[in-house]
């Protein structure tokens, strides 16, 4: 049954019933109290009622709080997700309780963050916030539906096709020379990326004992995409390889992503290649590995992509060579 109590300047609303949590919820007027006990209790008369109390005391900052501790360190990718994450906390959507989030407060927020990022990292923090709202609707007894997926999301935009052309590679080799306080695995980290277009996560955890030089092959345990695969390593790679000054054992390239990141920054620069990422390598090396291997399901299997449409925002071929192979 439900009860009405005077509380301050409204009226606070009480719906007891056997076999559900007390439904409390307070109105300005009576009236307004009384049709809001009339539907829980139709609701519940039918065995369709849903307890909106955990939503209505819940933040999305509390859900994404709880999203850090129970799932984020269970993914690979549990640093980056985690600073993502901090940042969205100071956002003030993450005020809101979860049974007063809407659309439009997802889509605020989406259009401050295009204020201020690219669409890429728009679209990967709407992606992340939906699946802390779908834990909390499955697992975490959150009874909502998920706003994020009523709110549309920044146009992708178009896949980067910046590979090395002419004489930018010899620029770049020659900058990364180990001289002075020159990291001396830069060298051979970017030319091996340039002749097997393995990614840079799969590069920096590469070992020795997963490195078979008789067999000209890697093999790589830990992949993006979660599946393992062996890498071909071609005579250029191999040379490279066996050229490292390093102990046998552990990381074959003993260099951290950020020192990493700034050593190739600086020699872009030295180079005069303004607007070049190690990603590009990649792109690079893809294109070049498919002149050799024009079976695009061999060269998937090379590159790590799992479907053809990926491995074609990769592939890019001169209109020159095209043209010569038509005759």
């Amino acid at each position: 049954m439900a009860t009405f109590r005077k509380r301050g300047d409204g009226w606070q609303a009480r719906v007891r019933r056997r076999g559900y949590p007390d439904e409390v919820k307070t109105f300005p007027k009576r009236s307004d109290a009384e049709r809001w006990a009339r539907s829980v209790e139709g609701e519940m008369d039918r065995g369709d009622f849903v307890s909106r109390c955990d939503a209505v005391q819940s933040t999305l900052g509390d859900m994404i709080r709880r999203y850090l501790v129970e799932v984020t360190p269970t993914k690979r990718g549990a640093r980056e997700e985690c600073i993502r994450l901090t940042a969205m906390l100071r956002h003030r959507i993450c005020g809101l309780s979860m049974a007063n989030l809407t659309p439009q407060d997802v889509a605020r927020y989406r259009d401050d963050r295009l204020a201020t990022c690219k669409a890429n990292t728009v679209i990967r923090d709407l992606a992340v916030l939906s699946s802390i709202v779908n834990q909390a609707r499955r697992e975490w007894g959150i009874a909502i539906q998920n706003p994020v997926g009523l709110v549309r999301k920044p146009a992708m935009p178009p896949g980067r096709d910046r590979v090395l052309r002419g004489d930018e590679e010899i620029r770049l080799l020659y900058e990364l020379q180990p001289i002075g306080r020159r990291n001396p695995y830069m060298l051979p980290l970017v030319i091996v990326a340039i002749e097997t277009a393995m990614r840079r996560g799969e590069l920096l955890a590469l070992r020795w004992e997963h490195v078979h030089l008789d067999r000209r092959v890697a093999y790589l345990p830990v992949t993006k995409n979660g599946l393992a695969r062996y890498v071909p390593l071609s005579l250029r790679a191999i040379e490279t390889i066996r050229g490292i000054s390093s102990r046998p054992y552990g990381s074959v390239f003993p260099i951290g992503i950020a020192a990493m990141e700034a050593s190739f920054l600086r020699a872009v620069r030295r180079a005069g290649l303004d607007g070049l990422h190690f990603h590009d390598l990649r792109h690079t090396a893809a294109t070049r590995i498919a002149r050799k291997v024009p079976n695009l399901v061999e060269l998937a299997s090379v590159t790590g992509h799992s479907s053809l449409q990926m491995l074609k925002r990769y592939y890019h071929p001169h209109a020159e060579e095209i043209a010569l192979k038509l005759g």
